[in-house]
């Protein structure tokens, strides 16, 4: 093994790198292209600093697991970002303040709203068809509403 490390020439990293990120295209994941930036990373230190196969090596893998750490907590922090739309997934929660007519009665807490084109189910008080109600919340698909 000794023997195989030992006639490493320089261009063993930059080859490493380049195959590493070519498999990154080719395999599921995001870990491969940590690895080929180590490699890449060994590969620039080797021209500046001659250094033994086993410092390269070593380097290698320090590099390795902080490159992979790092693509690690880049890629899971909580999204920033402030969307003109919070509620775009989740249509009924837009709903919620407005108010609606009352297309099938409201009898023992559930009846439908006209929505637009659409009726959705609602629950709440008892009202009659054709009264106009104000959506509270929203319970799964089912609007949760008051009487006006």
């Amino acid at each position: 093994m000794e023997e195989f490390f030992a006639t490493w020439g320089d261009w063993t990293w930059w080859i490493l790198a380049v195959a590493l990120a070519a498999l990154e295209m080719v395999v599921p994941g995001v870990l491969l292209i940590w690895l080929a930036a180590a490699a890449a990373v060994v590969a620039l230190v080797g021209l500046v600093l001659p250094l033994a196969w086993q410092g390269e090596v070593a380097l290698f893998a320090v590099l390795s697991v902080a490159f992979a750490y790092a693509g690690y907590r880049w890629s899971n922090q909580p999204n920033q970002q402030v969307s003109d739309s919070p509620n775009l997934n989740h249509r009924g929660k837009s709903y919620v303040g407005r108010t609606f007519v009352v297309a099938e009665a409201i009898v023992n807490g559930r009846g439908k709203v006209t929505v637009g084109d659409t009726l959705w189910p609602v629950s709440g008080t008892d009202a009659e068809m054709g009264a106009t109600v104000r959506v509270t919340d929203v319970d799964g698909a089912t609007l949760l509403v008051e009487p006006v």
